[in-house]
């Protein structure tokens, strides 16, 4: 353990020391965001705009990770246990790609069809059976979506093959 937290520590001294707009917390055994990670990039939260916490074992997220990095445009995380995103999610102004890919979704993730700025979503690998299609064709930016190996009701599937604005890998 204490290895893990040696390692989060100097990704986040590294990411504050070169003045990256990207943290990357991958592989790093988490089973939550570290509250002492938002005291320390306090001063740099306006200018992270990439995060990756793929590959962890996180069960969810808390919202202060989207009231922290609002200026965020990519956020990844892929590879974990998360079952559902925070309401404010819905709030993010910058967000133009997430990767959800690999998680335990049952339901699709509502408050994403609320950010228009989002271009790309990932949810390959989850165990989500509907999708709202109808709210997806209304998202301004969407241009990709992947929901390949998840247990897609007929309904959704035929929905999915007709014409819309995005593309999409089922």
């Amino acid at each position: 353990m204490a290895e893990a937290v040696a390692n989060v520590v100097r990704r986040i001294n590294e990411t504050i020391e070169d003045g990256n707009d990207a943290l990357d917390l991958s592989n790093c055994k988490l089973i939550t965001f570290p509250d002492g990670v938002f005291k320390l990039l306090t001063s740099v939260s306006d200018n992270i705009r990439v995060i990756t916490l793929a590959d962890n074992m996180m069960k969810s997220i808390s919202s202060r990770l989207f009231t922290t990095f609002s200026l965020l445009r990519e956020l990844d995380l892929r590879g974990n246990l998360i079952t559902k995103l925070p309401e404010i999610v819905g709030e993010m102004e910058h967000l133009t790609c997430i990767n959800l890919a690999n998680n335990k979704f049952s339901i699709f993730p509502d408050k994403l069809t609320e950010i228009a700025t989002l271009e790309r979503i990932n949810l390959e690998g989850n165990g989500i059976t509907e999708i709202p299609v109808e709210k997806l064709n209304g998202m301004p930016a969407l241009k990709w979506l992947n929901v390949k190996a998840n247990p897609l009701d007929s309904n959704t599937q035929s929905a999915l093959q007709s014409p819309h604005n995005f593309e999409t890998e089922c």
